[in-house]
């Protein structure tokens, strides 16, 4: 979340920030600020109050060792007094925080200066493209057909077992996903990334430290009597690694690659666009992340993003970048690139990545610190990414790659998957 003390010091760019989210947030600043200074004021209030009845404690003491029982007797009298007023004074304190962490908890990330002003998709930016798109041969088919004719995916039968979104991965079908898990951590980790395995549940502080939780409560499955949380990413338990954490300067930064399945409630509508792999309740994905400092954030970002072009140029799938515009900007994020790769035989971008920096956004609730040159904590940026997101990718493979005679698959895959072609 936001820090209140930079609200404060920059309301007014903050609010003008968070219009590119077409936010009108002037009213939940405002009450910020003003929690914070009634927050502050019942702190000096309570202060105060300990300190006088430290005070009087002392002197009652020296009262008792005079000999003067009755002055020290009056006195116990208000320090009695001032203890009910500490009392009500510390409630008042927790309820006023309280009040002011359920509003910053609300308040979303101010993008990045460079973010483009926009209401939805329709208005992000390309910033680069490569791949020529391939033109296919007439009777080419959808990855959803395809995968029925070769019989390496049964949609079908993921619903009979569990329902819609939750395929199955059959043959040569679960290989090739196999190998795609494979050859992304593979390519992470010759990156200097340190490969984990993480939950595939977390608990609840855990979906409040990346953000989440509350925004996207909805659209996470939760075991109610465990109060445990499906991940709808591995971003969340690989970066609350680092919850309550005070790294030293020197151990920046923290690089961190790993696969986990991922599970998400809100499948969208109906429809051709969200068909077959295109959008599911389960899914598989291989993550990056980087903890920070926050001098060396930005080049992180350029260092993800080439990251991510250098695997799909080997994968020869075409693919362009996109800045996302305020309105499509997710909760946390202070700028997000997407990734889209071409599905020819749908004539649609596919979204297959998307690498943010959060800056200080996550490491404020997770209490992510480091100590800086000069011996001061100062909180940490978080980066994330999509290294890659496999059905999307797998639905481009087998649309793009299709011949009248089979699949071929990518080249740099065919030593992970043991096969050429699937026919």
């Amino acid at each position: 979340m936001l820090q209140v003390a930079f609200i404060r010091e920059n309301k007014e760019d903050v609010i003008n920030r968070l219009a590119k989210r077409n936010i009108d947030a002037t009213q939940m600043i405002n009450d910020a600020i003003t929690l914070d200074e009634e927050r502050r004021e019942l702190q000096t209030k309570l202060d105060n109050t300990k300190a006088e009845s430290n005070t009087l404690s002392k002197e009652i003491g020296n009262l008792f060792k005079s000999g003067e029982a009755q002055k020290a007797n009056l006195l116990k009298e208000k320090t009695t007094q001032l203890k009910e007023s500490t009392k009500i004074l510390e409630q008042e304190l927790n309820d006023k925080t309280e009040a002011l962490s359920q509003l910053l908890y609300t308040i979303p990330n101010v993008p990045n200066d460079i973010v483009p002003a926009g209401n939805n998709d329709d208005d992000n930016e390309e910033v680069y493209g490569e791949g020529d798109i391939p033109k296919l041969f007439d009777g080419a088919l959808p990855h959803w057909e395809l995968a029925k004719k070769y019989d390496i995916i049964d949609f079908e039968l993921g619903n009979k077992i569990t329902g819609a979104g939750f395929p199955v991965y059959k043959g040569k079908g679960a290989k090739l996903q196999r190998a795609l898990i494979t050859y992304f951590l593979d390519k992470n980790t010759e990156a200097g990334y340190t490969e984990m395995q993480v939950p595939h549940l977390v608990n609840e502080a855990s979906g409040f430290g990346t953000g989440q939780l509350p925004d996207k409560e909805g659209q996470m499955y939760h075991v109610t009597a465990d109060n445990l949380y499906l991940i709808p990413t591995a971003e969340v338990p690989a970066t609350n690694i680092f919850r309550d954490t005070i790294l030293n300067e020197s151990e920046l930064p923290k690089s961190i690659t790993g696969y986990t399945p991922c599970f998400r409630r809100e499948a969208g509508s109906y429809g051709a666009h969200v068909r077959g792999l295109n959008r599911l309740h389960q899914f598989d994905k291989v993550e990056i992340l980087r903890v920070e400092h926050p001098d060396n954030s930005y080049q992180a970002l350029d260092g993800m993003v080439e990251h991510v072009k250098g695997i799909l140029k080997e994968l020869k799938l075409p693919y362009r970048i996109l800045r996302l515009c305020g309105g499509d900007l997710g909760f946390t994020s202070a700028l997000t690139y997407d990734f889209e790769v071409f599905s020819t035989a749908q004539d649609r971008w596919l979204e297959i990545s998307s690498v943010s920096n959060f800056e200080t956004f996550q490491a404020n609730r997770l209490k992510l610190r480091f100590n800086n040159s000069e011996g001061k904590k100062e909180l940490c940026h978080t980066l994330n990414g999509s290294s890659l997101a496999l059905p999307r990718v797998l639905a481009g493979i087998l649309e793009n790659c299709q011949t009248e005679n089979g699949i071929k698959i990518p080249e740099v895959l065919v030593p992970y998957t043991g096969f050429d072609t699937i026919s």
